[in-house]
């Protein structure tokens, strides 16, 4: 990030930081060396608005030499090899559990077996329609050169902080037959993501934040599949209609999507495809993050207030359902920012950008990522719920991180 950069993104949160309109369609970058960390900032991260990444941008990744035939499908053999004892997480796109699909754990060559038999099937089985979804294969596996990190997304406080913590990430591969599936649904903690086909074609439905409200049922909630006959009763759905059409999508191979934060999507694989996947949060929509978290909050509150009063920690409990249904609490989310404030802190104190930072675009970066932290932790301070939370142990006190965030934004101010 260079000093206008910052500055621009700067007055765009000082000015309340709203995204852009939706676009009648998403964007499509052809050439690398015509598109700056810059461009994407100014273009896509602060209004939040999907783009489209040509092959171009990946030509060179690994996974798209090795993982793949000459003719453009899956090489099971390479997999087989590389992977095959791998034990994988795989989903039933056959069956509905909630607004998800259920899922068992496999070795990858016991999946590979099962994806060539629905091949030869026409693409049937009794199984149903298997799909290898959320693989950590980062985390898993020793990695070959399967992708190299792309720059517009190199600032990824997610994966910075669990990398820290060494017990988890979210970074992912996908694999699936033609007619794999992930039904309607927004990604994690409202990060953002993005994702490159390796081989095959994906079809998204994208959605604006705010419009999946039009999409609830008449008791409230979100549909499994946008593509239902269902969606058009409008006894079960009364204000469908009052939600646009989605942006349309299909990705082709090698090409790279960014899905901006609290876009409701859903994905259908066209061909055999594989895919790389990563969540991600960083300045441009932490405040997305922490505002979904409260919501988060106020639901399991909801649900147990008949309790309040005769459960005792009837707080603390909220934290720890909140925690098992979002996957993060206050708590935790408290030390999620305080492990990148301090990083970022290292960096404006050492005035360079090391490695092992994690700030690998530099103080200018550092220096912003310190503002939007302050902003968002002086919110978390007041929250009462926050205040709630017993803070005694922690190794520094959020009030006391919160001043020295704001010492280093007076010296390093953009004028």
């Amino acid at each position: 990030m260079d000093r206008e950069t910052r500055s621009l993104a700067e007055r765009h949160f000082r000015g309340g930081g709203c995204g852009g309109q939706a676009p009648a369609r998403v964007a499509f970058i052809p050439e690398p060396a015509a598109f700056s960390y810059a461009d994407f900032v100014r273009g896509f991260l602060l209004p939040n608005l999907p783009c489209v990444f040509s092959g171009a941008f990946t030509e060179g990744w690994g996974g798209r030499r090795r993982w793949v035939t000459p003719a453009g499908r899956p090489d099971f053999d390479h997999l087989l090899q590389a992977y095959g004892d791998v034990v994988v997480p795989v989903a039933n796109c056959g069956v509905q559990e909630y607004n998800s699909n259920p899922k068992e754990h496999m070795p990858l060559r016991d999946y590979i077996t099962y994806w060539k038999e629905y091949i030869h099937g026409g693409y049937s089985s009794p199984r149903g329609c298997l799909y290898l979804k959320d693989w950590h294969l980062c985390r898993d596996s020793s990695v070959e050169d399967v992708f190299t990190l792309p720059v517009y997304f190199s600032s990824d406080w997610l994966n910075e902080f669990w990398d820290a913590l060494d017990v988890d990430d979210y970074r992912f591969v996908y694999a699936g037959p033609k007619g794999s599936w992930s039904p309607f649904h927004a990604d994690i903690f409202r990060s953002f993501s993005w994702s490159v086909n390796i081989c095959g074609r994906k079809k998204w439905l994208l959605f604006p934040p705010g419009q999946e409200e039009a999409l609830r049922d008449r008791h409230g909630s979100l549909p499994y599949d946008v593509t239902s006959p269902s969606l058009l009763d409008a006894h079960l759905y009364p204000r469908r209609q009052h939600c646009g059409p989605p942006l349309e999508v299909t990705q082709e191979a090698g090409e790279m999507l960014f899905v901006p934060s609290g876009w409701h999507h859903q994905v259908h694989n066209l061909d055999d495809t594989i895919s790389v996947n990563h969540n991600w949060v960083n300045g441009f929509n932490l405040a997305r993050m922490w505002h979904f978290l409260q919501q988060e909050l106020r639901a399991v509150q909801e649900e147990i207030g008949e309790w309040r009063d005769s459960m005792p920690d009837w707080d603390r409990h909220c934290q720890v359902i909140m925690r098992s249904c979002s996957g993060i609490n206050f708590e935790e989310f408290y030390h999620f920012l305080k492990v990148i404030a301090e990083r970022r802190l290292l960096v404006l104190g050492e005035g360079t950008a090391g490695a092992s930072s994690g700030a690998e675009l530099g103080t200018e970066q550092a220096a912003f990522d310190v503002g939007r932290i302050a902003e968002v932790l002086a919110s978390v301070v007041e929250h009462p719920d926050f205040q709630r939370v017993d803070t005694s142990m922690f190794s520094l006190q959020p009030k006391e991180l919160l001043r020295q965030l704001k010492e280093a934004i007076a010296v390093t101010s953009v004028l």
